[in-house]
């Protein structure tokens, strides 16, 4: 019989070593994740992989193409980031999320194959997690998604069959840099010679870095609203128009107009990987996985009377988004925000777009270290909304809100990932331990 009690201990144990290597913080480059790999016996070199890069939509994509491909008979592993309330959220097989035990087994050997001097940092060691996971348990396909930009993320050492780019906005410019085009060459860091490319970047200077990467390298590249299309039917069906199929009223679990453009890339990278003779599209498959799609913190409804609303938008392309979302799938009195923004996003750009729509906005303070003071989310507000609180406290500021709303009214909730996560947690989600 299994001591459940030195179970937890590991776990928390591994947990705690593995959220240490956050210290190292974020560097990119691919020679610890390939050494560190090659050192485990390459396990991407095993998998069948389609790797998804983008600015927005990336976890929506990899969520709608495995529930797709799971319909269609497929065992499929998912790596994803970051997590919102269990660190195993980050890897699933077909929509289960990895055992604590197997996250303790997986660690040890990842941490048996590092060596002094050469110390990876929390995602080089998650990536190569999933790598060995998804090689032992012998999925059909590996579904990764990129942590950041993608020509040095520590993903890119995979060679897919099909590389997904959803859109390029601002974002990470520390990071990626300061210009669509300069963000658009570190999406398009992902794209190898000969993989083919599925992409719904819809601005001409970034296009025009795809097509021209694309060129360069060989990869033919299927671009939305000109090689697939959808068209809106109604708030809950649209019909698709792909590279060699049509399919009419399809539904979807995920709301929002942009998240049937996320449906439509998912759906042009099957048709890619059937041209390419690796599968065999099924339309009732198709239209199985799209309407049991789930994908948290995505327009994720946690209450009603009044209707609260939880929502992952952390850039000025996400809230854009989730502007027309609010307009378009939710009827209400008065909307009421409860915003957790990290320091390090473009703040005035997320709060221009949704805070003319807001009758009250209440400003907290997520417990992530990067989370933005409030006060400083007020001084920021004032042009856009006149009544306004400041609550550090997350629960205290949902109660607020609430306070404030009467039944026909709306509460979202939103900011960032991580701010969602902890917001999930006060609302019963059970985190790790």
């Amino acid at each position: 019989m299994k001591d459940s009690s030195f179970e937890k201990e590991s776990y928390a144990e591994t947990l705690r070593e593995i959220y240490d290597l956050q210290k190292f913080g974020i560097k990119f480059g691919l020679n610890k994740t390939e050494n560190l790999l090659a050192r485990l016996g390459n396990p991407h070199k095993q998998l069948n992989c389609v790797h998804v890069g983008g600015t927005n939509g990336k976890g929506s994509v990899a969520a709608m193409l495995a529930a797709v491909l799971e319909k269609h008979g497929f065992h499929v592993g998912t790596y994803t980031s970051p997590h919102l309330v269990r660190f195993t959220e980050r890897f699933c097989i077909n929509g289960r999320e990895i055992l604590p035990q197997r996250v303790v087994e997986l660690y040890r050997r990842v941490k048996g194959a590092m060596v002094e001097g050469d110390v990876p940092t929390f995602f080089e060691v998650t990536t190569a997690m999933a790598f060995d996971y998804f090689a032992q348990e012998k999925v059909d396909w590996a579904i990764i998604e990129v942590g950041m930009g993608g020509r040095l993320d520590a993903t890119n050492v995979i060679v897919p069959a099909v590389s997904i780019i959803t859109n390029v906005s601002m974002d990470h410019q520390e990071f990626l840099g300061t210009t669509i085009t300069a963000i658009a060459r570190e999406k398009a860091g992902i794209i190898k010679s000969g993989v083919p490319v599925v992409s719904a970047v819809k601005q001409p200077a970034a296009q025009a870095v795809i097509k021209t990467t694309c060129f360069r390298k060989k990869a033919e590249l299927f671009l939305y609203g000109s090689d697939f299309r959808i068209r809106k039917e109604n708030e809950s069906t649209f019909h698709y128009a792909g590279i060699d199929r049509i399919f009419r009223d399809l539904g979807l679990s995920l709301a929002g107009e942009h998240q049937k453009v996320n449906a439509a890339v998912a759906l042009a990278s099957m048709e890619v990987l059937e041209r390419y003779g690796m599968l065999k599209i099924e339309e009732s498959k198709v239209r199985e996985g799209l309407v049991d799609v789930k994908w948290p913190a995505r327009a994720e409804v946690l209450d009603t009377n009044p209707t609260i609303l939880l929502d992952g938008a952390h850039n000025p392309a996400g809230a854009e988004s989730l502007k027309h979302l609010l307009k378009k799938n939710f009827k209400y009195k008065r909307l009421h925000f409860v915003l957790g923004i990290m320091a390090d996003k473009d703040i005035k750009g997320i709060l221009r777009r949704l805070l003319p729509e807001a009758d009250t906005v209440v400003f907290t303070k997520p417990r992530y270290v990067r989370a933005a003071d409030p006060d400083y989310l007020k001084k920021i507000a004032r042009p856009y909304v006149s009544r306004f609180y400041v609550i550090p406290d997350v629960a205290e500021a949902i109660k607020q809100a609430k306070r404030e709303a009467d039944p026909e009214d709306l509460i979202c909730i939103t900011g960032s990932l991580y701010f969602a996560g902890e917001v999930k947690e006060l609302f019963g989600e059970k985190p790790d331990l």
